[in-house]
C-alpha cells in the first residue's frame, strides 16, 4: 500500500505555470547574487496565495532571449509585455493586465533649461536600457541602429544612465516613470538635480502573453487578476509605484 500510495497524484494538483523572469527593473530586479526581486515577484507570491490550480514559478531569461524560450517552450507566459515588442510572428495569447507606466526623458537642472529642451533629441547624448523598445526611435532596438542614430550609450542598469546624466557624461536619460519614482525615493538627495520631461515617449500599456499550450489558458488568468483587482492585491502591488491600476479590461 505505501509503495502504490508514492505513485498517487491528487486530481487537484497544482497546474505549474512557468513565467519568464528578465531583468526589466523595477518589474523584475536580478541581482548579481539571491533570488529575483522587484513587482513580478510580487504578483507571484499573489496569485499563489489567492488560489491552489496553479503554481506560478519564475524561470530565468534575458530581454533578448525571452523570445526563444517563449517559443521553444521554456517558459509559458512572458509578463508585462506589449504584443508590439517583437512578437508580433510567434504565436500567443494575450490577456490585458489593466496596468500602465509610461517612459520618460530625465536631464540634468540647468540654468534656464526648460520642458522645450525635450522636444528635439537631435545632438544630445542619451543614454538608454539596451533591448528596450523605445517609440523614439520607431520601436527599433538594435544596439547599432540605437549607437548610429541617436548618439546612444546603452546599459543594463538605469540607475547608470541616470548617474550618467547627474555627471554631465550624457544628456538625456530614458527610464520609465515606475523607476525614476523608486529612484527617488532611495536617492532623495539627488531628486533636484533632474529635470524630468512632461513629453511621455511611450505608454507602457501592460499585457501577459501566453503560448498556445500553456497550462492556463488566457481567460483563466484574466480570471485570476480580476481577482486580485477586486480584492486590492494589485492596487497594493503597484500604485506605490506610480503605475496606474485601471479598472477591469
Amino acid at each position: 500500500m505505501a509503495l502504490g500510495t508514492a505513485w498517487w497524484v491528487p486530481a487537484s494538483a497544482a497546474q505549474l505555470v512557468r513565467i519568464g523572469a528578465a531583468h526589466f527593473p523595477p518589474y523584475t530586479v536580478r541581482p548579481e547574487q539571491g533570488a529575483d526581486t522587484g513587482l513580478l515577484p510580487q504578483l507571484v507570491e499573489a496569485l499563489n496565495t489567492s488560489q491552489s490550480d496553479y503554481q506560478f514559478v519564475l524561470v530565468p531569461t534575458s530581454i533578448p532571449r525571452r523570445f526563444r524560450d517563449f517559443e521553444q517552450g521554456r517558459v509559458d507566459m512572458a509578463i508585462f509585455e506589449n504584443p508590439e515588442w517583437g512578437w508580433q510572428k510567434i504565436a500567443h495569447a494575450s490577456v490585458d493586465m489593466g496596468l500602465e507606466d509610461a517612459e520618460v526623458f530625465v536631464a540634468q537642472r540647468a540654468p534656464g533649461r526648460e520642458q522645450g529642451y525635450f522636444a528635439d533629441l537631435a545632438g544630445k547624448r542619451l543614454a538608454v536600457f539596451s533591448g528596450y523598445h523605445y517609440a523614439f526611435a520607431n520601436f527599433n532596438p538594435d544596439p547599432k541602429y540605437m549607437a548610429e542614430h541617436f548618439n546612444a550609450t546603452l546599459t543594463y542598469s538605469h540607475d547608470s544612465n541616470l548617474l550618467m546624466v547627474a555627471r554631465g557624461r550624457a544628456d538625456i536619460a530614458l527610464v520609465t516613470r515606475s523607476y525614476l519614482s523608486d529612484f527617488m525615493v532611495r536617492n532623495a538627495d539627488m531628486a533636484g538635480q533632474f529635470l524630468v520631461s512632461e513629453r511621455i515617449d511611450q505608454v507602457y500599456h501592460h499585457y501577459a502573453l501566453l503560448r498556445p499550450k500553456a497550462p492556463i489558458t488566457a481567460e483563466a488568468f484574466a480570471g485570476l487578476l480580476k481577482r486580485l483587482r477586486e480584492n486590492g492585491e494589485m492596487l497594493k502591488i503597484f500604485e506605490p509605484y506610480r503605475i496606474d491600476v485601471m479598472p477591469t479590461p
